[in-house]
């Protein structure tokens, strides 16, 4: 049970009618704290107004190259049609934020690089997913064999709405989940199973008010409007997804940030109730919360292959982590200390290919 097959359907009968339902909600609820989720709430299949919202979202090109998410919007308005017979879903929120680490002060240091504080440790896919293959098994074991499937952002489900619908927070002006007791710093999983759970109330009122600090803290100018966020501008997209040339003229707005940003969290008020992590896996790893851009870029090919093994990092590649950082050392203080390092390591990887060579001549240039 711990990696359901898709569309496995072990029992196309309807579910037990013995089943204390009420009773097996309240253990699942429990099995999922006691695995480490921070938050287990369930709700039904039914996603109209968010399948609305993201028709319209990918109608106006906004998701730029993912072209997965126009490629499964069906799969994502349909659960059933991910796992058969699924009625109801298991959002489950996990806390990332490692403890004592900076943010906001670390894009202060030009010469640093700021990496998304959930990818400062090992990949939250493989973890997470485990987990929730445990709470699985366990509710094999009170229930006997179910149809049911894990999720870690690794397939078209509408995460988000699933959480808000299960009572486990809002989607905020800057499209992220928030809670008002955790903020926005988590991860979220999801168990899609064909048992009649007890349904939670959903999160209806969005608590952002007037509040619009996220929309302009976007460094890029993502947001096209509250709840509308422009991927191709977005600077996690930028950094992580797309695969060419990033823009030249969203360059200088990158600053330091080489994977993911944090901004429009990180300015969020309700992030003040952010708690840190005891995941010791989600902990900094190489020193990754505090270190200089010139000690990244010099990492070998085969250093990057070993630094980032096990973490989201690794799957951008090589080359489009030299591109990153080759855009972040550009945007480094000119004239600062450690100029001429800088300006000698940028030479040594502007041959690697044409796309580093493209983000080099640009630093380079930018530097002089």
């Amino acid at each position: 049970m711990k990696d359901c097959p898709k569309n496995s359907n072990i029992n196309d009968n309807l579910p037990p009618s013995d089943i204390d339902y009420v009773a097996l909600t309240l253990d699942i609820k429990r099995w999922g704290q006691e695995l480490g989720f921070q938050q287990v709430g369930i709700t039904d299949t039914q996603l109209d107004s968010h399948s609305q919202h993201l028709r319209q979202w990918l109608q106006k090109g906004l998701h730029g190259e993912m072209s997965y998410m126009a490629k499964h919007e069906s799969l994502r308005q349909h659960p059933d049609a991910l796992q058969q017979n699924t009625v109801r879903v298991i959002s489950l929120r996990f806390d990332y934020l490692p403890p004592d680490v900076e943010t906001v002060k670390l894009l202060d240091h030009p010469s640093k690089a700021y990496i998304a504080r959930y990818a400062l440790g090992r990949d939250y896919h493989k973890l997470i997913r485990k987990r929730i293959g445990q709470l699985a098994d366990k509710i094999v074991k009170q229930t006997g064999q179910r149809s049911q499937r894990p999720f870690v952002d690794s397939a078209p489900v509408l995460e988000r709405a699933f959480a808000e619908k299960s009572g486990l927070g809002w989607i905020g002006k800057n499209t992220m989940l928030i809670n008002s007791k955790a903020g926005s710093l988590f991860f979220l999983g999801e168990l899609f199973t064909d048992l009649p759970l007890t349904i939670d109330k959903p999160q209806t009122v969005k608590h952002c008010g007037s509040c619009t600090g996220c929309l302009e803290a976007c460094p890029t100018n993502a947001f096209n409007g509250p709840f509308e966020l422009d991927a191709r501008k977005c600077i996690s997209y930028l950094t992580i997804e797309l695969k060419g040339s990033i823009p030249i003229e969203l360059r200088e707005k990158m600053g330091n940030r080489v994977f993911g940003c944090d901004d429009c969290q990180l300015i969020c008020p309700w992030n003040k109730f952010a708690k840190a992590t005891d995941e010791n896996d989600f902990k900094p790893r190489h020193g990754l919360d505090d270190v200089e851009l010139i000690t990244l870029f010099l990492w070998t090919e085969d250093e990057f292959t070993t630094n980032t093994q096990g973490s989201p990092i690794k799957r951008i590649g090589y080359e489009r982590w030299l591109r990153n950082l080759a855009i972040g050392l550009g945007n480094s203080a000119k004239n600062s200390h450690g100029y001429e390092d800088i300006i000698s390591a940028l030479q040594t990887r502007r041959n690697f290919s044409p796309l580093v060579k493209e983000h080099v001549e640009w630093a380079l240039k930018r530097l002089s």
